[in-house]
Formats: structure tokens, sequence, C-alpha cells
């Protein structure tokens, strides 16, 4: 399928391994010119090449830590406008709530809350002024269901995705749309060091910690990077102007319900004594 964005401009955070590499691979695979960010310059640099030869597409890497000020600008100078922005980011480690400070809590909620905002908020009228954007937040399973030890990663992404609820509604009519995708147990270094830590916890070995994980996954397997970008690239793609405000699930099925709950959507329900023709309900609109 031609996804229609070849020529477009993106940029995709924390993207020189993992769920970020998958992503850029993917619109890259597509004609996007990308922007790639990470921290280690050899690896990120590695990352450009590979990315550069597999696609032919313009790639830029740049060495910073996105959430800082002086990171977000060195991408947005790199990329002055974004058809594109993928927010990624590493999260808080793995640990007991208990062990959590201030400071601590503090960066988590900078990483996985307020950095996808600012660059949201970057890019946005951008976007708008041109009549095209696409903005992918990658969150996590843990929004819809918890994992030990990862509270306050699970807790920031809940909150940026409640957040960007009606920022997606505010901007749908200008062809801008913002989704989210939550991975689930997607092979990763992240999905490792979680196991690590599993293990060590339950004293049993790591390789018994993710058989015990795979055991939850009706797929049987791990998700890889490469087919979590390929959904990633559909988002971003001219065909998914008609989707906005949701959170995709890559989890193998591990999430399980028969139907996606609404939270604060669409739905708008009657008052407790119901409601005759012309009265508002719950969310204000008017009943038939």
């Amino acid at each position: 399928m031609d996804l229609g964005i070849a020529g477009r401009n993106a940029i995709v955070c924390a993207s020189s391994r993992g769920l970020g590499k998958g992503c850029a691979q993917a619109l890259a695979q597509n004609g996007v010119n990308v922007v790639i960010n990470g921290r280690d310059a050899e690896v990120t640099q590695a990352t450009a090449d590979q990315i550069r030869a597999d696609s032919g597409v313009e790639v830029t890497p740049v060495i910073a830590d996105v959430s800082t000020p002086e990171g977000q600008k060195a991408l947005l100078e790199a990329c002055p406008q974004a058809d594109i922005l993928v927010n990624n980011n590493g999260g808080p480690p793995f640990c007991d709530f208990r062990d959590l400070d201030r400071e601590g809590m503090q960066e988590g909620m900078t990483m996985n809350f307020v950095t996808p905002i600012e660059l949201a908020q970057a890019v946005i009228d951008g976007m708008i002024e041109r009549q095209f954007g696409r903005i992918v937040n990658i969150t996590s399973v843990t929004v819809k269901r918890p994992v030990f030890g990862l509270d306050l990663s699970s807790g920031a992404r809940a909150g940026l995705t409640a957040f960007m609820a009606g920022v997606a509604r505010s901007v749908a009519q200008h062809n801008v749309t913002i989704n989210h995708i939550l991975p689930g147990f997607i092979d990763t270094d992240r999905l490792r060091g979680g196991l690590a830590f599993i293990a060590q916890k339950n004293n049993v070995s790591v390789e018994d910690a993710a058989a015990d994980q795979i055991s939850q996954v009706p797929a049987e397997r791990f998700g890889n990077p490469s087919e979590f970008g390929q959904a990633c690239a559909f988002l971003c793609s001219q065909h998914a102007g008609y989707i906005t405000g949701h959170s995709m699930l890559i989890d193998g099925g591990l999430f399980e319900s028969n139907f996606w709950p609404h939270v604060g959507g669409a739905g708008c329900q009657r008052t407790d004594s119901g409601n005759r023709p012309g009265e508002p309900g719950r969310c204000g609109r008017r009943f038939r």
C-alpha cells in the first residue's frame, strides 16, 4: 500500500534503537525524510547510516536528550516544518513505588508527560497551517493494564493520553491527528531490563521470567519493533486522517476486553432523571 507520505518530514524521538527505530525505519521505507534522535552518538549515527542506506531518504541524526529544552531545540532546528511527530522516550526505571522520591517522580513526569506535550505545542500550528499533521505518542499497555514496578511510567503516560484527548479533537478539522500506540511485550532493551527486575524480585531466572510473560500473550511470543513501526507508519499516512484520539494496542492479545471503553469520549449519557427532547445530557449535547 502506498501510504501517500513520500516527501514528508518527520521527527522520531528516541529512535536510535527499539520502538523508535522501528518507527523511523518504517517511515523511511515509505519515503519520509526522518530526523532521528538518541543520546549515544555512535549508536545514533549507525542507525542513521543504516536507515539511509536501506531507504535512500534524508536521515538526520540529532544527539540529544529529548527531555531537555536544548534537546528539543536541536530536533526542531533539524526539522523546522515537521509533518509527522512520533513522541517516544525512555521511561522511569522499574522500581517499587515505595522507593520513588520527589525528584524521581518529577523526572518521570517530564519524560513521559511534559516532553511530548512541549513538542506537540512546537509543531502543531505549522501542521494546521499546512493542513496536514500526524502526531503519534508511544505510550504503553500499562496505561490499561498495570505492570508491577512501572507505576510512575503508567501514571505519566495515562495522564498524557487524557491530556491529548481534547487536543486531538480541537485540531481534527485541519487534517491533524493525534493518536497513541500502546506496546505490550515488545522485544526491546527496556523489556529485557524489566525481565531482569522481575527475575530478581521473584528470585527466578530471566528465562523463566520471559517464559511467564510470553505465557500471558495469546500470540505466544514477544512482538518486534519492525511490526510496531509499520503500525505507526500507517497512523502517519494519508489514509489515517479519520482516525484521531485513539489508543491502539499492539500487544498480541495481551489486554483482554470485548469492547473498547470510551473514557471521556464522544458518547453522551442521559441524566439519571432522563431527558426530554431538546434537553442536554451530561456532555451538554441536546437529545432529539
